[in-house]
């Protein structure tokens, strides 16, 4: 009996492992998981089914999303698309030196002009300016999280959608099933009660079995009237804001924007909300009421949204295409370090190439495991003349860059391949040198709280700290 079994296994490791040369386009991913499935019998399968293949437009609920996104918005996206040449041709001598950038990203993510951009750091930041724009709300409130807590800060912005409600303020609410798992019984109960429409994205049955690499929405949105937007690194939770009550300091970033730009997160989140709520809200003057006749500024923005539905991983050749246009200065701060070899690749082009290349990184990590997966990358950095920094105040959570103190990007997207291939993610580019120049202000003040990691001393690591790295470098495709 076990002679059989054994063989019938051994056909199915072969199948498995020839679907994984034939699918994996990377020799590093699969050789990662031909390692998995091989050292662990029967469960590597099951990791590699669960989480290998390539699901970019193949899984069935992805399939849905897709099929709604391009059902939903056919108006908008052809005015979306009139208004992007539209702008180009006005401030093309502006833009003159990121047009490679705007180009490459121009049919999924439209440039705008007439907006307002305001840096958010910290939760002591971001959180009063929120609760200001959503007591001023008058038509509709859109709110969307990974992380959403059941704390006092969680429960604040929740008192005032319910008062909203009654106000007569239309408020949807999508939460991620996993990352907001604290709500989803008894909390999303007494917003769902008092008439807030709320629906968890992607909805887990067995959550024990779930875990951050299946399929996430880590998007942090907020739309108010269809003019006030909010993205950035900052879940709704208590830990973001830094009192004396919580030991961890968090360092992260948000923006504000007031303007033409809020459309674009207002399009992303209505695909969102369609999908997960089986609705089918199309375009209207209430959701998208921006005129040109109305200033409410002078930035340009260029909001990127991509995900397992998307048909390449934009943010990540819009991160790509930015370090190798950088001239001068390439500033980048992330919490996780784990991207694929083009992403390296590019950095070490520009650093050898003369740009000065400044990468924060955490000193206190909420992971041993994907920490020292992160270090694994340092030494060919550092060899090619990056300046690696790590923030020993706390735990540095935010997700920017800034190139030539021209242009910032703030987003949800972490530099691993979780967020470039398998979690929906949403970056939004500001084309202005004034606010890139507070960003790099506030990253220069990030250092003084930093320690520089030295090539020499980095060379003088433990041998088994250096072959812990290289083990786990060689399961990064599956973090």
């Amino acid at each position: 009996m076990i002679q059989y079994i054994l063989i019938i296994y051994a056909i199915i490791l072969i199948i498995v492992c020839a679907k994984i040369i034939i699918n994996t386009t990377t020799p590093s991913k699969g050789l990662a998981y031909l390692l998995l499935v091989i050292s662990f019998p029967v469960v590597g399968i099951i990791i590699y089914l669960s989480i290998g293949l390539n699901y970019r437009k193949k899984k069935n609920y992805i399939k849905k999303k897709i099929d709604i996104d391009e059902k939903a918005f056919p108006e908008i996206e052809e005015k979306r698309q009139l208004y992007s040449k539209e702008i180009l041709l006005k401030y093309k001598d502006k833009l003159n030196s990121f047009l490679p950038l705007i180009t490459a990203l121009k049919e999924k993510s439209i440039i705008s002009d007439n907006n307002n951009v305001q840096l958010l750091i910290n939760g002591e930041q971001k959180f009063p300016s929120v609760i200001d724009s959503l007591k001023k709300a008058k038509h509709h409130i859109h709110i969307q999280y990974y992380i959403y807590e059941n704390d006092e800060i969680g429960n604040q912005i929740a008192d005032i959608l319910i008062a909203k409600v009654k106000e007569g303020v239309k408020v949807k609410f999508i939460y991620d099933d996993f990352g907001s798992k604290s709500i989803r019984n008894k909390f999303t109960a007494r917003l769902k009660k008092a008439g807030v429409e709320a629906y968890p994205f992607y909805k887990i049955n067995f959550i024990q079995f779930a875990n951050r690499i299946n399929y996430r929405n880590h998007r942090k949105i907020i739309v108010i009237d269809g003019i006030v937007g909010y993205v950035g690194g900052i879940n709704v939770s208590d830990k973001y804001i830094n009192t004396q009550q919580h030991k961890l300091f968090w360092r992260d970033t948000h923006i504000k924007i007031v303007g033409t730009s809020v459309l674009n997160l207002q399009f992303t989140f209505l695909t969102d909300w369609n999908f997960c709520s089986k609705q089918n809200i199309g375009f209207s003057n209430e959701y998208f009421p921006i005129t040109k006749e109305k200033n409410y500024g002078n930035q340009l923005v260029q909001v990127i949204a991509s995900g397992p539905d998307s048909d390449y991983p934009s943010i990540l050749y819009s991160l790509i295409q930015t370090i190798l246009l950088a001239k001068k200065e390439l500033l980048i701060t992330t919490p996780y370090l784990i991207p694929n070899s083009s992403f390296i690749d590019a950095l070490k082009i520009a650093a050898l190439s003369g740009v000065n290349i400044k990468l924060l990184l955490p000193g206190v990590s909420d992971s041993f495991i994907v920490n020292t997966t992160s270090q694994s990358f340092y030494q060919e950095l550092l060899e090619a003349g990056v300046k690696i920094f790590k923030y020993n105040k706390g735990f540095v959570h935010a997700k920017t860059l800034v190139c030539d103190e021209e242009i910032l990007v703030v987003g949800t997207a972490n530099l691993d391949i979780r967020s470039f291939e398998l979690n929906f993610e949403i970056n939004a580019i500001t084309y202005d040198a004034k606010t890139a120049k507070q960003l790099a202000n506030q990253f220069n003040e990030d250092l003084k709280e930093s320690e520089q990691i030295k090539l020499s001393t980095w060379n003088k690591r433990p041998v088994y700290i250096k072959f812990t790295e290289k083990v786990l470098r060689l399961f990064s495709s599956l973090m």
